[in-house]
Order: C-alpha cells, then sequence, then structure tokens
C-alpha cells in the first residue's frame, strides 16, 4: 500500500507542476482573459465527480499480478480487480496487459486509498442492458444449456435464466440430458431485473424458422420435384421427412424396388435423404414421397439379363416352407425351390441348405417379367452326381458303406456324392424270411452290397446283399431229387401240412394226405414244432421254390423193402399166403410207380382235376 501511496503522490505532483506551467503561460498569453478562465486543476477535479460509485467505466489493464489485475480508470489512481474475475472455466487467466474492459466501480477510495473495481458487476449491467434491449427489438440471444432444473433447463447467458421444458423444441423432448452443454439462440419471454428472474424460449426461434422454410418449400413444391430433406420419423410403415417446414410421407413400398422389412434397416432419424414429390394434397397438408422412383424399374431390362441357363449370384433375402427368395439385384428376387436345392438330398425345408442373408450362386430356370417372377436353381449350379455315378459303380460292382437308414421295405446305404443307395428286404437273404431288416442290421453299420441297377432318371441305386453269394435253390434240384430220402425239422405246423427245414433257408411241405396212411383221427397230431422227421422228395420245383414231401411213400418204401428182405430169407418158399402177399405188395409197387409220373399234379380221380401239391 506505500508504493501505491507514493505513486498517488507523484502523480499528484506531477499533475499539479504540470498544471502550474501551463497556467503561467495562458496568463502570459491571455492576460485578463486567463484571469476569467477556470483553473485547470478545477476542470480535472470536476471531471472525476463525474464517475460516480455504481457506474460504470471503461479502462486499461497496467498491471497482472497473482492476486489482482491493476486498472487505469483515468483516475488519479489504479484501481483493482481480484485475479479471480479474470480467470475462466478451465482456470486460464484472461487478463493481459493493455486489453480494454468495462468494469464498476463500487468505492471511490477507501481507508487506505484504493478504488475498487469489479468487471463481473460491469457485465451483468451490461447483459441486463443488453436483454431489455433484446426484448424491446424481439431479438434473440444465444446461451449455453448448463443443468436440468425442475420443470426445464438452466441457460447460461451472462446470467442463469430458465428455460421451460415445453419451450425447448418442437415436440415433446424424452432425453432432456441430451441438451445439456449445447449451446442455442433463444427468445426472451419476459424478464424481472428487480427478481433476476429470465424466461427464455427455444420453440419460439424454431416456429419462427419453420415458418420462414415453410414459405420457402412450398414455392418450390410440386408433383415429380426432386427434393432434400431429413428424416423426422420413422414407423413400421415409412418414414417421415422434414421438408423444410413441411412434412412428407416416405411410405415403405416407396423406399425401393426391393423388399424392405423395416424402414429402419436403411435409414435412422437425422439422416439426410433425397426424394421425390409423387403427390402433394393442399388441402389436407399431405405430401406422398417417393424414393425408388428416382431410379428405373429394374425389371424393365431383366429379361435381357436373366435370360434361362444363366448364372447369377445373389443374397437369401427371406425362407418359406416351399423355397428361398433370392435378391439378384435391388427390385428383383428369384425363387429356388426347395425341389431344385439338392441333386440327392429330399429337402424338407430351405433352412436344410441356405441361411438368411447367405450368399448362393444359381441357375436361371425360367423368367415371367409380366408378373415379375424369375424361378431359380440350386443344384444346377453344380455338377449331377448321377452322370457320373454310373460311370464309378456299373452293375455288378461290389460296394461297401455305411448304413444310413432302416425301413419296413429294406435298408439305405450311403454310396458317394451323397447319393443312397436301397437294398429291399427281398435282395437281404436268398433263403431267411424276414420280417424286418432291422433283425438283422443296425443304422450305421459298415456293410458290402452288389450293384443291380441305376436308374438315372428315376434317380434311383438298388443294390442287394444276397447276391455277394450263390443261390442254394440253384442247387436244390441236384440235392433233393424226387425219391430221396431226407432228414430235417419241423418249423410250423398248419392244417394242410406240415414245413419242414432241410438246410438253412430251404423248405419242403409235406401235405396231410402224405403224413400217413391210415385213416381216421388228425394224422397232424403227433408232430410237434423242432420234431427231427425223415421224409421223401416227391417233387421240387426251381422257380417256385418248393420241395414236395412225403412220409406216407417213405414208409411204403420201408415196407417193401422189410418184405423184400423176409422173401430172400425164405429162400423162395412158396406158400398160398406168401404168393397172396406177394401179389398185393406188387400192386401197391405198381400203384405208387403211377403216381411218381405226375409228380407236378395230384389228380382226383373221381372229377378228373388236378389238384396242386401245395393247397
Amino acid at each position: 500500500m506505500d508504493k501505491q501511496s507514493d505513486k498517488t503522490e507523484d502523480v499528484m505532483a506531477l499533475d499539479q507542476g504540470g498544471l502550474d506551467d501551463k497556467v503561467k503561460g495562458e496568463e502570459a498569453e491571455s492576460g485578463s482573459e486567463g484571469k476569467e478562465g477556470k483553473n485547470f486543476l478545477e476542470l480535472y477535479e470536476e471531471s472525476l465527480k463525474t464517475i460516480q460509485e455504481g457506474g460504470l467505466v471503461r479502462g486499461e489493464i497496467v498491471h497482472v499480478d497473482k492476486d489482482f489485475v491493476l486498472i487505469d480508470i483515468g483516475y488519479k489512481s489504479e484501481g483493482q480487480i481480484p485475479i479471480g474475475e479474470f480467470i475462466d472455466g478451465e482456470g486460464v487467466i484472461t487478463a493481459r496487459v493493455g486489453d480494454k474492459v468495462d468494469v464498476l466501480l463500487e468505492r471511490r477510495e477507501d481507508d487506505e486509498g484504493i478504488i475498487i473495481l469489479s468487471k463481473e458487476k460491469a457485465a451483468k449491467i451490461r447483459i441486463w442492458d443488453e436483454i431489455k434491449d433484446i426484448y424491446e427489438k424481439g431479438g434473440s440471444i444465444k446461451g449455453k444449456i448448463i443443468a436440468r432444473v425442475k420443470g426445464g433447463m438452466s441457460v447460461d447467458i451472462g446470467l442463469p435464466a430458465f428455460l421451460p421444458g415445453s419451450q425447448i423444441s418442437l415436440k415433446p423432448i424424452k432425453d432432456f440430458d441430451s441438451f445439456i452443454g449445447t449451446v442455442h439462440e433463444f427468445k426472451i419471454l419476459k424478464y424481472n431485473k428487480r427478481r433476476s428472474n429470465i424466461v427464455l424460449s427455444r420453440r419460439a426461434i424454431l416456429e419462427s424458422e419453420r415458418l420462414f422454410m415453410r414459405e420457402k418449400t412450398l414455392a418450390n413444391l410440386s408433383v415429380g420435384a426432386v427434393m432434400d430433406g431429413i428424416v423426422k420419423n420413422i414407423t413400421e410403415y415409412g418414414l417421415f421427412v422434414d421438408l423444410g417446414g413441411i412434412d412428407g410421407l416416405l411410405h415403405i413400398t416407396d423406399m425401393s424396388w426391393g423388399r424392405v422389412g423395416h424402414p429402419s434397416e436403411l435409414y435412422k432419424v437425422g439422416d439426410p435423404i433425397t426424394v421425390k414429390v409423387l403427390n402433394y394434397d393442399e388441402h389436407a397438408g399431405r405430401v406422398s414421397l417417393g424414393l425408388k422412383q428416382l431410379k428405373a424399374d429394374p425389371w424393365l431390362h431383366a429379361y435381357e439379363k436373366y435370360s434361362v441357363d444363366t448364372r447369377v449370384r445373389g443374397r437369401v433375402v427371406s425362407l418359406a416352407d416351399y423355397g428361398a427368395f433370392v435378391e439378384v439385384e435391388e427390385g428383383i428376387e428369384g425363387l429356388i425351390h426347395v425341389s431344385e436345392m439338392s441333386w440327392t438330398r429330399r429337402i424338407r425345408h430351405p433352412s436344410q441348405v441356405v441361411k438368411v442373408g447367405a450368399e448362393v450362386e444359381a441357375v436361371v430356370m425360367n423368367i415371367d417379367t409380366a408378373n415379375k417372377r424369375i424361378s431359380l436353381g440350386l443344384k444346377q449350379a453344380q455338377t449331377n452326381p448321377w452322370d457320373l455315378i454310373g460311370e464309378r459303380y456299373p452293375e455288378g460292382t461290389t460296394i461297401e458303406g455305411r448304413i444310413k437308414n432302416i425301413t419296413d421295405f429294406g435298408i439305405f446305404i450311403g454310396i458317394d456324392e451323397g447319393i443312397d443307395g436301397l437294398v429291399h428286404i427281398s435282395d437281404i437273404s436268398w433263403t431267411r424270411r424276414i420280417k424286418h431288416p432291422s433283425e438283422l442290421y443296425k443304422k450305421g453299420q459298415v456293410v458290402q452290397a452288389v450293384v443291380l441297377k441305376i436308374d438315372k432318371e428315376s434317380e434311383r441305386f438298388s443294390l442287394g446283399i444276397k447276391q455277394l453269394a450263390s443261390d442254394p435253390w440253384d442247387e436244390a434240384p441236384y440235392k433233393y431229387k424226387p425219391g430221396t430220402r431226407v432228414t430235417g425239422r419241423v418249423t410250423n405246423i398248419t392244417d394242410f401240412g406240415i414245413f419242414v427245414e432241410l438246410e438253412e433257408g430251404i423248405e419242403g411241405l409235406i401235405h396231410v394226405s402224405e403224413v400217413s396212411k391210415e385213416k381216421g383221427g388228425n394224422p397232424l397230431s403227433r408232430f410237434n414244432v423242432d420234431d427231427v422227421i425223415q421224409a421223401k422228395v416227391i417233387n421240387v420245383s426251381r422257380g417256385d421254390k418248393k420241395i414236395g414231401l412225403s412220409i406216407k411213400r417213405l414208409e411204403e418204401t420201408e415196407e417193401r423193402e422189410i418184405y423184400k428182405s423176409y422173401l430172400e430169407g425164405r429162400n423162395g418158399a412158396t406158400s398160398n399166403l406168401g404168393e397172396i402177399l406177394k401179389k398185393e405188395m406188387l400192386g401197391r409197387e405198381a400203384q405208387s410207380s403211377s403216381e411218381n409220373k405226375t409228380t407236378e399234379d395230384l389228380v382226383d380221380v373221381s372229377s378228373g382235376e388236378k389238384k396242386p401239391v401245395y393247397e
């Protein structure tokens, strides 16, 4: 403070000395006129009286230190302002020597002779004056939204101001916090300096701008006009586009020549967009817009680009039970039917082969530009394995594969290139009677089979397992000649006879009439399943795979052999009884010989009709 006092005294002395010199000069020049004029010191002191406490004055920064900033306001001593009033939000000192600033004179001199100034209070006074001027002229003021308060937002315009929630935007606000830190122009709705109350509106500015833009848009709005806009809102049926004060609807069907699942797939709120005016109802104020109309319909030249057999690449856009839709270009989709997806697999649903979004290559099979349809084939873009399978596996080839499926009628064996071969149940065994293939095989089991037939047109691959070995029935006519004595196991007893297994897969039938020569009673009652018996072969049919057997004839043959042996033991004895028995036996033998001549059929003597061996 001593330095400040010394400086003030020096200034005063300098001023006084200069003033005395000037007065003496004026007196010498003007004489009596100088006596009548005012003393310069009086004029200087009079000018200082115009700076009142609470008044605004413009000064110049002459010194900056860590605590204060000294300001020269033209008074006999500089005023000072705390350094804190010159520090911005980032902590940087903004005061520079030589800068001009507006200040408020709070006190002219305190007890220590110091002039107290305030930059902040001066700024507030200036702002209130500015607010009054803006309000009266209907202008706007720029401010920064700094916080959320009850009912709205707090705005810094140099002074705290209130922005009601209804005055933030043209539409209701969901996220108030998103506006914090943003700078906007505001309209002053009302103010009260005494209560330090200021109410702002951003909506009034937006409405004014919208009205101006609307008039400008209406001047250019016409059907067919191409206009730029901003996506204002998104719904499931389209976009609302702000053309500049006027909203138009871009329906989802007019967004693209192709398929659009939802408008949000292409645009989001705030995106710029160029559209074409399709219709304008001036009375209703409705504007219909189009986006795809800015491009030509791709179907106009589709026939030239996608002729039959043309290979195309596209993206799967949707799946149906009957096939997949593929977009080959914007606005053109083709259908791949499930029957055209694989040469070898039976596709029940397209999801087994393709997925939405996948890129695929296909072949054009048909095109109908009138109905805007293209039929595509996926399998046609690949080599048909049935064209090669016949060369790889000619008939008679023995193959090996894994059983992929078992059904009532056979088993499917995986061969190659996704082709399955079928072994029908009748081709599993030459001799065994199989009710279901699962009796012998399991899914996943590796087996061998012989290629029987390949039908490319019907896409059938026939295999056989029994063909790996020879048919035992080929040898049956030689092994089981008529008259041969055989031994077998009873496998089944029916009303008409007994089935006897001679070897695995080969059975013979003993008809009930060939069981016993005795009359009366049931001749089959003395037999049980699994009994081992002997019989005589009476006929063999290779084609029908049947062997006729007889117990009765075997017994007759045995009786004749016993009698013959008896006669030979008698050494030719001739008794009447012996002669009688001999004639009877010879008569039976002749009858048996006659029956052997008709081994294929039995004859009903009374009717003369032939009856089959097996009934």
